[in-house]
């Protein structure tokens, strides 16, 4: 029987990188993967969501081109193919990442697999000897009580990925990344969206300056959203609020996030979804590179990422975070005028300051999700503001906010 070094259980993030990582450096590695490479974010989660994002946004684009100069009379909108782009999307990344692990020399199975000792992974027809054990088996929708998962009336991050036509109507509950990114896409739709919030504000982990201006834009696009409020109860299709009020929507997307599934085995190395921190697959990606190519990172600048028009990012400390030591700078995006000729004005830029260097960066605007590793890099290798002035940054363009936001200190 084949001995193999490392034995690694889910092909996510994280056990792919182990695996690719692990196997480059020399190391024999065998990947069990019960359903198809890639995970939640590749098949169930942040590929294709995207997908479903762009194509509302190209739709929504098309409705309002008239106040651009554009005029389009005559288009239609074919829902069975967005679904089919979706598809398309997630299999052609899928058998990329595939050929990826296969010419990394990883030996891949595909079956489910437990743990029957320190040494041993079983399939239901093989036996595997391995010296050591990874898992990082992801996570599932995390369930509330009274809205079990139907499948019909009650969604979950899972379900809705498998919807074949539009709802008029959608009750969203949580919002956080999920939450936010499907209100998106349903509201470039058309579709009526309503969102349900515990908390004090919408996307509560973000900078509460951040959630003020999402709530804005989201007033503006006519999404309603309910805050510190819950469902109390569901009477056939109606939802009844902890407030009183009544909403009946086509479905309910159940959004307040996932929780990790975990063999029920003692093991020493856990990553990704299944270690229960940053449920994120980039920081399951450089948690994975840290164990298999000793590749440091700090996990407190793990950036935070929310898509659609305009991208919201953020990482690093928040207001919330600070106290009087530390100093708030603002640039709103209409001082950009890249923003203008691109017809994205809302948003800013939003940097934490002390002693020179940056601290925390909040980002609501066109091009977010690369502002960010800017200033990321800045903040990650302590790069002084004094030193960042003398860097040339283009113009026009969304970046060179990082610089005006900067010169006048």
């Amino acid at each position: 029987m084949e001995r193999y070094e490392y034995g690694i259980i889910g092909g996510g993030p994280a056990g792919y990188t182990a695996g690719m990582c692990l196997a480059k450096n020399g190391h024999s590695v065998i990947l069990f993967e019960k359903d198809k490479l890639g995970g939640t974010c590749l098949n169930r989660g942040c590929i294709p969501t995207k997908s479903f994002l762009h194509s509302s946004e190209i739709y929504a684009q098309i409705m309002t081109s008239d106040k651009i100069g554009v005029h389009i009379d005559d288009f239609s909108f074919d829902f069975s193919k967005v679904v089919e782009k979706k598809d398309t999307t997630v299999e052609r990344v899928r058998k990329s990442l595939e050929l990826a692990v296969k010419n990394s020399g990883v030996k891949t199975v595909y079956a489910k697999a437990c743990i029957k000792d320190k040494n041993t992974i079983l399939t239901e027809s093989e036996e595997y000897k391995v010296d050591n054990i990874i898992i990082a088996s992801g996570s599932k929708p995390k369930e509330l009580s009274g809205l079990k998962f139907d499948g019909e009336f009650i969604l979950s991050s899972d379900d809705i990925l498998n919807i074949k036509e539009l709802p008029k109507s959608v009750l969203i509950i949580g919002s956080g990344a999920i939450g936010l990114e499907w209100a998106r896409i349903f509201s470039n739709f058309g579709v009526e969206v309503s969102i349900v919030e515990a908390a004090e504000h919408l996307l509560p982990l973000a900078d509460t300056e951040v959630s003020k201006r999402v709530e804005r834009i989201f007033k503006q696009k006519k999404v309603k959203f309910y805050l510190q409020n819950t469902v109390s109860e569901i009477k056939g299709r109606t939802v009844i609020l902890k407030t009183g009020e009544e909403i009946s929507p086509d479905f309910v997307l159940s959004a307040v996030g996932r929780e990790p599934v975990k063999p029920d085995c003692p093991c020493e190395t856990i990553l990704g979804d299944a270690c229960g921190e940053i449920q994120l697959a980039h920081y399951a990606i450089h948690q994975a590179q840290q164990f298999a190519s000793k590749v440091p990172f700090d996990k407190n600048l793990t950036p935070s990422v929310i898509y659609g028009e305009p991208e919201i990012a953020w990482a690093g400390l928040r207001e919330q975070d600070i106290d009087e030591s530390y100093k708030k700078v603002m640039l709103p995006v209409t001082a950009l005028g890249k923003a203008w000729c691109d017809d994205a004005t809302d948003g800013f830029i939003k940097l934490i300051i002390k002693d020179n260097l940056i601290y925390g960066a909040h980002i609501v605007s066109k091009e977010a999700s690369s502002l960010i590793h800017t200033v990321l890099a800045f903040m990650q290798n302590k790069i002084k503001i004094e030193d960042i002035k003398q860097i040339c940054f283009a113009h026009p363009t969304y970046s060179e906010g990082i610089f005006d936001i900067l010169a006048g200190l």
